[in-house]
């Protein structure tokens, strides 16, 4: 295999045959393929793109690179929902135990932190003790127990997407519609779903900015998807603003629970629902979206889908007792800062990538592939479009490790909100395709 020619290749926008694709992802995987000459081909993707019968290809072969799950007889159909990736997005810690309480199966196969945007698996083990890597009969085991299983990629599911993801995020190669697909449906057709649900986001914080970047991906998805057999449908959110009021890693989870809880932020709440309503739908186990987000809204306010979050917790090593009295406690960081206003209004905008940097170089992400995270620094109380403030209003809290980087963050974020003196409506969080 003559890696030099295959990146020249694709940086010259020639194509590759499936049997080059499948050599590349298996060699890369193995080791033989060294970081740096997948990190270009990876580039020259990123600039020029892979033909559908390309993206099919990497798709299968990094899917083909581990195990697939096969499961049991059972009337609980496997669903999944994959989020394109947002500043404060945890919606799948509280849709995955919405689900199994739903009576669906929920083998959820996650991943870590893309640029300035949190990963699932960095805040699941922001929980003391949780482990995210299960191997693959642990995962069908625990998900026929209680429902549901959060988990990452091992030496055994779908390692080539561990190792590409990983590059990805360091080397400015994320925001390409081919590399997103083929990520996320390699997870995805590795779990042997019977439906996925997409939540695609598009704006400042996102990877797609615009709307008509956001459908395009998301026509690649499902198209993609049901070339392939599995039923696939899609939102569109908006990703201009955080999701929720928190964004770090632990105060991700907190906030989650709150939702959980039946007293999370609404825009957490309404995607969450969506979502679950839509595949309530798809599988047949409602007959109208209004109906399924009936059924959605009482399971959660029946307090089940909380119960197996704890559940899932204790399963995956997580040590309850010392994760709710981390829940009852204000703050993890040693300083804890307000940025405050100095004016009144209403607020017309809240920069989520502003945020998402904040929390980035706090430690709350990563900057290099090896980086370390401080599960414990963020930004919660973020203040939403639409809302009213007065002279000395809480804008947001810092959670820093130190003074120097928590006042430093203050005055950066006082740089993410946008005021009006007049009343202002936001924009619709969820729009269709």
């Amino acid at each position: 295999m003559n890696l030099p020619t295959i990146i020249e290749t694709k940086r010259d926008g020639g194509s590759h045959d499936s049997a080059t694709i499948r050599e590349l992802v298996n060699r890369f995987t193995s080791g033989e393929v060294p970081d740096y000459q997948m990190a270009a081909w990876l580039m020259a993707v990123f600039f020029r793109g892979l033909s559908p019968a390309e993206t099919e290809d990497l798709t299968l072969a990094m899917r083909d690179s581990g195990r697939v799950l096969a499961w049991p007889e059972d009337p609980r159909p496997v669903v999944d929902k994959h989020s394109t990736g947002g500043v404060g997005d945890k919606v799948s810690l509280v849709l995955a135990p919405l689900l199994a309480a739903l009576g669906f199966r929920v083998p959820m196969i996650s991943g870590r932190g893309l640029g300035i945007t949190g990963g699932t698996l960095d805040k699941l083990e922001a929980i003391p003790g949780f482990n995210t890597r299960l191997e693959p009969d642990q995962i069908v085991s625990q998900v026929q127990d209680i429902g549901l299983a959060i988990v990452g990629q091992t030496g055994q599911m779908v390692p080539a997407d561990r190792r590409i993801y990983a590059l990805r995020d360091v080397t400015a190669t994320v925001a390409s519609i081919p590399l997103i697909t083929a990520s996320i449906l390699s997870k995805k057709l590795a779990e042997g779903l019977a439906a996925l649900m997409m939540d695609v986001k598009f704006g400042a914080a996102a990877f797609m900015k615009t709307r008509e970047e956001a459908a395009k991906l998301a026509a690649s998805i499902i198209d993609l998807a049901e070339r392939c057999g599995l039923p696939t449908t899609a939102i569109l959110t908006t990703m201009d603003a955080p999701l929720g009021m928190a964004a770090g890693n632990w105060l991700e989870v907190k906030e989650a629970v709150r939702c959980l809880d039946c007293y999370g932020p609404e825009d957490l709440q309404s995607i969450a629902v969506e979502c679950a309503a839509q595949l309530l739908v798809q599988t047949g186990k409602a007959r109208s979206l209004p109906a399924a987000r009936q059924k959605t809204l009482e399971s959660l306010v029946s307090g089940e889908p909380r119960r197996r979050f704890d559940r899932m917790v204790a399963a995956q090593g997580g040590d309850l007792k010392e994760f709710k009295l981390r829940l009852s406690r204000e703050t993890l960081a040693p300083v804890l800062m307000d940025v405050t206003t100095r004016d009144e209004g209403f607020i017309t905008g809240t920069d989520a990538r502003v945020i998402g940097e904040v929390v980035r170089d706090l430690g709350g992400g990563r900057t290099q592939q090896e980086s370390a995270i401080d599960p414990a620094v963020g930004v919660d109380e973020i203040a939403k479009p639409g809302e009213p403030f007065g002279v000395g209003s809480v804008l947001a809290r810092v959670h820093a490790h130190d003074e120097a980087s928590a006042r430093e963050a203050v005055e950066r974020l006082r740089t993410a909100f946008d005021f009006q003196r007049d009343p202002f409506d936001p924009p619709p969080l969820i729009i269709g395709l």
